[in-house]
């Protein structure tokens, strides 16, 4: 078994969060655990392809799945990283709207699976 050092662990939890599927499936889970079918829906995603990035996650040791009767209810893996995608996302913004972005490829609605400048993230301080 291999001891994994702060490099990997850091580089596997910027895996996951680089996608913006399983960005939006972490944020999702933030608020609460939830059924596959349920985050399919709100993400706006197929069950396979959610299925697919919910092992990514797993694997990632992200978030853990909880059989609940004969389905699976996901969750994050700790409460703290919760906290700890609160926090990032307050930080990224902050730094966002500092730098700015001239190139249009950098525009949010311009990158697949984004949010829309329309849609609201609550940030809590």
């Amino acid at each position: 078994m291999r001891i994994l050092s702060t490099i990997d662990v850091l580089a596997r939890f910027g895996k996951a969060l680089a996608d913006p599927t399983r960005a939006a499936i972490l944020m999702q889970l933030k608020n609460g655990s939830a059924f596959p079918s349920d985050l399919a829906e709100s993400i706006g995603v197929s069950r396979q392809i959610l299925s697919n990035h919910l092992a990514c996650l797993r694997d990632c040791g992200l978030v853990a799945a909880e059989p609940v009767g004969r389905r699976v209810r996901y969750e994050l893996s700790d409460a703290k990283l919760a906290h700890a995608l609160e926090d990032l996302l307050g930080t990224i913004l902050t730094v966002d709207t500092i730098c700015g972005c001239a190139e249009p490829e950098c525009a949010q609605d311009t990158i697949p699976g984004s949010l829309a400048s329309s849609d609201k993230l609550e940030v809590h301080s």
